[in-house]
């Protein structure tokens, strides 16, 4: 998920830790269904992401790199775990208001389980999450 390339004059100064448990909340809201089924994922919050993760230098909020649950067949064995990153500085840079940027925030995460859960990126836009 890309925001916009331009970086704002009003950065937003969010700490790690902050930041950090506005993901963690995210997690926590999720409905029982979708806790059930994950499975092998982990979520991470990195400052910003590598060149390989955005080779464009898109301002790239978050990214999910593994194999979607609905792919997984029976050789899915002793795989390393998929991950959701999330970029902090991207975010920041967005230069939201606090609340505004908890809700980018939530949408990221959201947005990025989506993709875990077999969701393609115009499925997101058609629904509203892209």
């Amino acid at each position: 998920m890309a925001g916009p390339a331009l970086p704002s004059a009003h950065t937003v100064q969010m700490n790690r830790a902050a930041f950090e448990q506005v993901v963690h909340e995210v997690l926590e809201e999720l409905p029982q269904w979708a806790i059930e089924q994950v499975n092998n994922l982990r979520v991470i919050v990195e400052e910003s992401p590598t060149r390989d993760q955005d080779p464009d230098n898109a301002g790239l909020l978050g990214l999910y790199e593994g194999i979607p649950l609905h792919e997984r067949g029976a050789e899915y064995l002793a795989e390393l775990p998929d991950t959701v990153y999330v970029f902090r500085r991207s975010h920041l840079m967005l230069g939201l208001p606090e609340q505004e940027l908890q809700e980018e925030i939530r949408r990221t995460v959201l947005h990025e389980l989506a993709h875990y859960f077999g969701m393609d990126d115009d499925h997101l836009d058609e629904i509203g999450w892209g």
